[in-house]
């Protein structure tokens, strides 16, 4: 435990509600186990529909943002506040700034994100990067996940810029995880977990499958929701018992479908140039290398770095399904060549790339803000 973060009041706000599979909440949950472990007293403000199933409209999220803020704003005053980036903590970022409260903001992806995942703010494009970009140069530190983001947010005007990247769960994320009750799995395969999102490389990896050169005794398991999901439900029909689709699981859930694969795919489509100015470090690349499991991954930068120095991998081009299928090939048949990966993968993992480690970090960056504040600097 830090003394100096001993009592110390971190208000978290986290505007996108995170549910639990996806990769924000694990971020978001574990970065503030691992910051309340160190003595810090963190309190999560997020929309109330985050326990929920359903997703509510527009007007329904709204109003649950001002809602969100509002509990923030009629709360103990924090020593700092720490915002993952989003357009509607705009009156937050200006509250803070007002009150004197020193504020992180955390970035995982540029404006362009935003108008990918919600087209019809592309129609009101001028308003939502105002809003921002104010927030990026109003913060007395942003937090990029990948340093291609760190570099974007110097350029719009951040004063000061660190990057912390992902991480997995050591202890739930391990080689020896226990399969959940009730998932049927197949012999061999290889699986693709996360946001069945266009850029995620779903074409790639379904017409991979139908390659000559996949072996035939490997499946490919699939796991998640999103946009691509018609397409993955029809490969299903199509393909059955080629492809296998999981649907949502669980956090707890994903160590054991993991551990039991030859590979985890981490594959984009070739159109993803974003990733390529941006790189990208996905949480997916840190759980499969912590249960001992090989990777397979686009060449982009940050991924395509780590896998290269760590010898914990394969790399193939984005959008080739050919190219995938060979690695899965080779992935197969060179059972002893995949082992040695899965112990880099796990080995770097506990070395450097925990969420403990992250956590670690978060804390250093946010006790030199604080320590800096209470300077004067």
């Amino acid at each position: 435990m830090g003394a100096n973060s001993l009592g110390r009041k971190v208000a978290y706000l986290a505007l996108q509600a995170t549910r639990e599979g996806q990769a924000s909440h694990a971020h978001v949950h574990e970065i503030i186990a691992g910051l309340r472990s160190r003595g810090w007293r963190v309190e999560l403000y997020e929309p109330g529909y985050a326990s929920r199933k359903d997703e509510p409209g527009p007007i329904a999220r709204a109003i649950e943002f001002a809602k969100t803020q509002l509990r923030l704003f009629r709360s103990e005053r924090p020593d700092l506040l720490y915002i993952r980036h989003h357009f509607a903590a705009w009156p937050s970022a200006l509250w803070a700034r007002l009150n004197r409260i020193p504020v992180v903001q955390e970035v995982n992806g540029p404006y362009e994100d935003l108008f990918v995942a919600w087209p019809w703010t592309a129609k009101l494009r001028g308003l939502f990067v105002f809003l921002l970009r104010t927030q990026i140069r109003w913060a007395d530190l942003v937090i990029a996940v990948t340093p291609g983001l760190a570099h974007w947010a110097s350029r719009e005007g951040a004063r000061w810029v660190e990057v912390v990247p992902n991480g997995a769960n050591v202890t739930l994320f391990r080689p020896d995880a226990p399969l959940e009750v009730g998932i049927d799995l197949p012999d061999n395969y290889v699986v693709f977990f996360g946001a069945l999102a266009p850029w995620q490389g779903i074409d790639t990896m379904l017409s991979a499958v139908q390659m000559s050169s996949w072996p035939r005794e490997v499946a490919l398991v699939i796991v998640g929701d999103g946009a691509e999901r018609p397409k993955v439900e029809e490969a299903v029909r199509v393909h059955h018992p080629r492809v296998v689709y999981l649907g949502k699981q669980p956090y707890r859930a994903m160590p054991g479908i993991i551990a039991r694969s030859l590979a985890v795919l981490s594959v984009k489509e070739s159109g993803a140039t974003r990733l390529a100015d941006m790189g990208t470090f996905p949480l997916k690349l840190f759980e499969a290398m912590a249960c001992g499991v090989p990777v397979v991954v686009s060449d982009l930068p940050g991924m395509a770095h780590l896998v290269r120095e760590s010898g914990s991998g394969l790399i193939v081009p984005p959008g080739d399904p050919q190219a995938l299928a060979e690695a899965v090939r080779r992935l197969f048949y060179e059972a002893e060549e995949r082992r040695r990966m899965g112990i880099r993968g796990r080995e770097l993992v506990e070395k450097a790339h925990s969420w403990d480690h992250r956590a670690a970090e978060t804390q250093r960056l946010l006790l030199r803000l604080l320590e800096g504040k209470a300077k004067g600097q």
